[in-house]
């Protein structure tokens, strides 16, 4: 399958235009929209929800991604393998946690370029035809390259990376690495942690490990976005 990982928004014809094409280079190959709101031109903050969504999915999925305020720039455009799942998108960072938590990773820079190629909008003209490629079973359409790495990027990342429909903040942090007793301190707040939602009492601030195993913040029948003051980039600390 191709899965969708973009900055596009829920509305407007980006979306709609990468899936014509992918449906006129791939037909019958499934495509699945995991996140059209992804942080919008923060391929830091979208590096930590694709790496802990794309576990989820089996070997061989392609992951279309593109988080790029970068394009038609100097980043290069970027194919990368890691752990048998593929990864297709701009060399901007949006793949360092992918590629620092897996045990087996190459990399290859696109080579590849259309008849015609707009400088603003590579993820239809560019990396749509090669996420198709690959799904075809084609090999890399480019040269191996290392893309480098970002040392300054941690591993666990204490910020509010995504704010859900109903509020609900998720941090870059994975609830396995943090010790069970935790509370994380944010916006002026100490919240302890809970199984869910119906364990504490209506309108009380906790966190919790989510469905895909990061630690969010929630507010039980209330938005902890709206009480608590979160954005994008608030900061999330860890206190015992």
């Amino acid at each position: 399958m191709i899965v969708l990982f973009t900055d596009f928004g829920l509305s407007g014809p980006y979306t709609g235009q990468m899936k014509a094409v992918l449906h006129r280079e791939a037909p019958g190959i499934p495509v699945i929209d995991l996140f059209a709101d992804a942080p919008a031109a923060n391929p830091a903050a979208s590096a930590y929800l694709l790496a802990a969504y794309a576990v989820w999915f089996p070997a061989d999925t392609i992951f279309l991604c593109v988080v790029d305020p970068g394009v038609g720039g100097e980043r290069p455009a970027m194919i990368v393998e890691a752990d048998g799942r593929w990864y297709v998108g701009p060399g901007n960072g949006l793949f360092e946690l992918v590629q620092l938590r897996a045990g087996e990773t190459k990399s290859w820079e696109i080579d590849w370029r259309p008849e015609r190629l707009s400088a603003s909008f590579h993820g239809r003209d560019l990396f749509a035809p090669v996420a198709a490629m690959l799904a075809r079973g084609e090999p890399p359409p480019g040269q191996p390259r290392d893309l480098g790495r970002r040392p300054d990027w941690p591993d666990e990342l204490g910020e509010i990376v995504y704010l859900d429909h109903y509020g609900n903040a998720m941090t870059g942090l994975r609830a396995a690495m943090l010790p069970p007793d935790a509370k994380l301190a944010v916006a002026g707040r100490m919240l302890e942690r809970a199984r869910t939602f119906s364990d504490r009492l209506p309108g009380s601030a906790f966190w919790y490990e989510n469905s895909n195993g990061l630690a969010e913040i929630a507010l039980n029948r209330g938005r902890a976005d709206r009480e608590l003051g979160l954005s994008i980039g608030s900061p999330v600390e860890i206190a015992s």
